[in-house]
């Protein structure tokens, strides 16, 4: 049988390169589905490594404490995905922080609580004229000043969340500051959130990490005192505490001791989680899992589209050959013998478009990396699962007009002329 092979193979290329441009619509719609597979993948692979990268480089004494809803996997992630109020379920609370920063060992406890708010600033024209600029739905964070322990924040200019500061005082991200002041030295100026009004005290650094284990932008957030805010609105929540320990070592024991004493303090309710290690980016990494599964499905449809594409272009391949069919069985040739012919010139197109479709694929990843910070990823178990899938494309939208040719009568095919 191996004998044949070269023999398919020259009969599959003639018939390909006989009609170049119908084979290369044929292989760029199975290119294209397999570009988008992966585009996404890559995307998706890249944004876990780099939350994965920021929970190692946040160092191994970290511990997070979440909100929990104890509910499997799949119901949380969809929970996060379709509740715009997730957070108001949250049961931490600043009592909690104030009970993790007692506990031996624990070096610094810093609250999380993400909301969004109307947040305005005078500023001055060029021609000395005063007019307000307003920025709606902005990321606010109520934190304390340890925040800058636990998450290695930098500070531009300014300084940070001090405890004998006033109340009202706030640190701002780089992006917001541009676009709240037109300026990246807004130290001492004042801007109007909840109806009160708030002075710079300090600017972060530009971090340019949107996605991180806080899922907190801070290029375009702003840092607030956690008990002034709470005086302010009673809804908001605590829905993350990070904890930092004084020694790596201790870490295990220090999270069993939170787990107790948050537990103890809720009336023995576990209605929250507390995580360290490669634990921190699960619930980011479960969530991009699932979107990308989503997304896969939609791009898989393309690709059956390309089969379906590849299916048709083989059976009109088979109308045409209907003599040449004829002739090889008249001089010896199997049924098996076609059926391999034409399967074989099927893989060919399906592998074909596989490989553009990598290209295409990475190509895209690139070019998002421009202007995204996420690097393209590149892992041979993907670059492997598609090359296959693509084959069986070949393989499943191949065998029936493979078999339909094998099936074919020789004397009805040799009567047979275009």
């Amino acid at each position: 049988m191996s004998f044949l092979l070269p023999t398919h193979y020259r009969i599959a290329y003639d018939s390909i390169t006989r009609n170049r441009t119908r084979s290369f619509l044929t292989c760029l719609g199975i290119g294209i589905g397999v570009g988008a597979i992966i585009l996404i993948l890559s995307l998706m692979g890249s944004i876990q490594n780099l939350v994965s990268s920021q929970v190692a480089s946040a160092g191994s004494d970290l511990i997070v404490v979440r909100p929990s809803q104890e509910k499997d996997t799949l119901d949380n992630v969809i929970d996060q995905l379709t509740s715009s109020n997730q957070y108001l379920k949250s049961n931490l609370s600043l009592k909690d922080v104030t009970a993790i920063k007692k506990i031996p060992g624990v070096a610094a406890a810093a609250p999380i609580s993400k909301s969004s708010a109307t947040i305005s600033a005078e500023r001055v024209n060029d021609a000395g004229d005063n007019y307000t600029t307003t920025i709606s739905s902005a990321s606010i964070i109520a934190t304390n000043s340890d925040l800058i322990k636990t998450d290695r924040l930098t500070i531009a200019s300014g300084s940070f969340i001090n405890k004998g500061a006033q109340e009202n005082t706030a640190i701002i991200g780089h992006d917001l500051s541009l676009a709240l002041f037109g300026s990246t030295e807004p130290v001492g100026k004042t801007f109007t959130l909840y109806g009160h009004k708030f002075i710079v005290t300090g600017i972060l650094s530009k971090i340019n990490d949107p996605i991180n284990f806080n899922s907190v932008d801070f290029d375009n957030s702003l840092l607030v005192n956690a008990d002034y805010i709470k005086s302010l609105d009673e809804n908001v929540q605590i829905q993350q505490i990070n904890v930092k320990t004084e020694t790596a070592n201790s870490v295990p024991s220090i999270a069993e001791d939170i787990s107790s004493t948050l537990s103890s303090s809720k009336s023995g309710d576990k209605n929250f989680s507390v995580a360290y290690g490669d634990q921190i980016s699960h619930p980011a990494n479960e969530l991009l899992v699932v979107i990308s599964g989503m997304l896969t499905i939609v791009a898989g449809v393309s690709l059956i589209v390309g089969g379906i594409g590849v299916m048709n272009i083989m059976l009109v391949s088979v109308a045409e050959r209907t003599h040449e069919i004829g002739i090889r069985k008249a001089v010896g040739a199997t049924s098996g013998n076609i059926l391999l012919q034409f399967l074989f010139e099927s893989l060919i197109l399906s592998s074909l478009g596989g490989i553009l479709g990598l290209i295409l694929g990475y190509v895209a990843a690139f070019l998002v990396s421009v202007v995204t910070p996420f690097s393209p990823y590149i892992d041979f178990n993907i670059l492997g699962i598609t090359l296959a899938t693509s084959v069986s494309i070949g393989i499943i939208f191949g065998i029936y007009p493979a078999a339909k040719a094998a099936h074919k009568n020789p004397i009805d095919s040799l009567r047979y002329y275009r």
